[in-house]
C-alpha cells in the first residue's frame, strides 16, 4: 500500500512539473512572438533578402526568396559561379557547379534541410501542427545573457536547440546538426543586431560556427511582399 502511494506522489509530482513546464513553454513562446512580430509575420506572403557571406577572407553575395506556400530558393555567387538549392513545395533541387552544372535533385536529409528553409513563420510557431515536439530543456547562461533552451525534435527525428534571452525574448542562438557536403556536422548560428523592419523584428547579422570555420551573414535588404513568380522555385530542365 505504502508502495502504491508513493509511487502515485511521485506520478502526481512527475505530472505536476511537467504541467508547469509546458505552461512556462507557452509563456515563453507567446512572448517571443509578440517580440519579434509575428502575427505580422504570418501575413507576409513572400519574402526577399539580400546579403553577404563572409568567409575565409571572401565575400559572397546571397539572395534568398521565399513565398507561401513553403516556397524556397538561395542564390550565392562564388567566385563567378552560381551555387543555387531551391525547394518549390514538393521537390528539392540544387546546382553544385564545382560538382555539376545540371540542376540536381535533392533527398533525404539535405531536402529536409530546404524544406524548413521554406518555411516563413520559422519551425517554433504551430509546432505542433507541423508534427514537431518542443520542451523547455532550462535555463542557461551563454556568452553572459540569461537563455531559456527550447529543444525542438522535428518530424523527422532532427533536434535543434533554440535559445531565447530571458529579456527581451529574441531568438540569441540556434544549434543543429546539418548536412554539408554529404557529411553531418554540428552548426551553431548567433543572431544579433536585430532590426525592425514593418512591426517585425529579425536579426540582420548571422555568425554561423562549424568544425569548417566561421562564416558571418551581413541581411543588406529585407523586403515583404514583394512579386515573386512560381517559376522561380521550379526546377530548369536540363
Amino acid at each position: 500500500m505504502k508502495k502504491s502511494i508513493f509511487i502515485l506522489i511521485v506520478f502526481f509530482l512527475a505530472s505536476s512539473v511537467s504541467v508547469i513546464h509546458a505552461q512556462n513553454l507557452k509563456e515563453i513562446l507567446d512572448k517571443h512572438f509578440k517580440a519579434i512580430g509575428q502575427e505580422k509575420l504570418t501575413k507576409v506572403e513572400t519574402y526577399l533578402v539580400k546579403a553577404k557571406v563572409n568567409q575565409m577572407g571572401m565575400e559572397i553575395p546571397m539572395e534568398m526568396k521565399m513565398k507561401r506556400p513553403d516556397k524556397f530558393r538561395m542564390e550565392m555567387d562564388m567566385a563567378g559561379q552560381k551555387m543555387i538549392q531551391a525547394f518549390d513545395g514538393k521537390k528539392g533541387w540544387i546546382v553544385a557547379p564545382w560538382v555539376s552544372s545540371e540542376p540536381q535533385e535533392l533527398s533525404g536529409a539535405e531536402l529536409e534541410q530546404a524544406m524548413a528553409q521554406a518555411d516563413i513563420d520559422g519551425e517554433l510557431y504551430n509546432y505542433e501542427k507541423k508534427g514537431h515536439k518542443l520542451e523547455l530543456a532550462g535555463k542557461e547562461n551563454i556568452d553572459g545573457t540569461d537563455v531559456y533552451n527550447l529543444k525542438l525534435t522535428d518530424k523527422n527525428g532532427n533536434i535543434k536547440n533554440y535559445y531565447i534571452d530571458t529579456d527581451k525574448y529574441l531568438l540569441s542562438q540556434v544549434k543543429a546538426r546539418a548536412i554539408s557536403m554529404g557529411q553531418e556536422v554540428n552548426v551553431t548560428q548567433k543572431m544579433v543586431e536585430y532590426k525592425d523592419f514593418d512591426g517585425i523584428k529579425m536579426a540582420t547579422r548571422i555568425i554561423s560556427t562549424t568544425p569548417m570555420g566561421d562564416a558571418e551573414i551581413i541581411m543588406e535588404d529585407i523586403k515583404f511582399n514583394p512579386d515573386i513568380a512560381d517559376s522561380v522555385f521550379e526546377k530548369p530542365a536540363n
